[in-house]
């Protein structure tokens, strides 16, 4: 388990590194992947060197992130950093394209689990199975869903909590009310 240690506020280099560590690169295999040196990836990773927008979009992409995930690591008071997240200063993930709008409930990724906060759309669904290698857990807070895990259906509503294991599986809401679901998800992929 990590320990937060307040003298180190955790930041973008922080993060990368555990979004790197969580899809079991090194740090040979994904400045590899980038075309630069390993030297440059660590500078990265330890918050020595700056990265352009250009780094950072290739950067999302070889981790599979959406580049808004990783931004906004000032937005809080320094006595707050990996403490506390504001409500109205969530890290949002992903495009929303699938009805589907995320944020991070977290201060950072160097835990061994992010939280996520979940907003699925009226008449929103996955378009086709998902499965990662993560166990994972949600929380219905409001509004009701139908879940596929593996060949299982269930539909859930609020106070249900449901469980996934790297099973591959589907989200629906066919109904007319958005769906607000709290994830708690192990190892952080996003």
């Amino acid at each position: 388990m990590h320990q937060f240690d307040p003298a180190k506020p955790h930041t973008l280099g922080a993060d990368l590194r555990a979004l790197r560590k969580s899809r079991g690169l090194t740090l040979t295999d994904l400045a590899d992947q980038l075309s630069r040196s390993v030297g440059w990836l660590s500078q990265i990773e330890r918050d020595k060197s700056e990265l352009s927008i250009s780094d950072l979009r290739l950067i999302a992409k070889a981790l599979g992130v959406p580049m808004s995930l990783l931004f906004s690591h000032d937005s809080a008071p320094a006595e707050e950093q990996g403490y506390i997240v504001r409500a109205g200063s969530r890290r949002p993930m992903g495009s929303g394209e699938e009805g589907l709008i995320e944020e991070l409930l977290s201060p950072d990724l160097t835990d061994d689990f992010e939280v996520i906060h979940s907003t699925f759309q009226p008449r929103s669904r996955l378009s086709a199975p998902t499965a990662r290698p993560t166990q994972e857990l949600g929380y219905v807070i409001s509004g009701k869903m139908d879940l596929t895990i593996e060949t299982q259906k269930f539909t859930v509503g609020p106070g249900d909590s449901f469980r996934i294991r790297g099973e591959a599986h589907l989200w629906a809401n066919p109904y007319d009310t958005p769906v607000v679901v709290i994830w708690v998800i192990a190892p952080p992929v996003y």
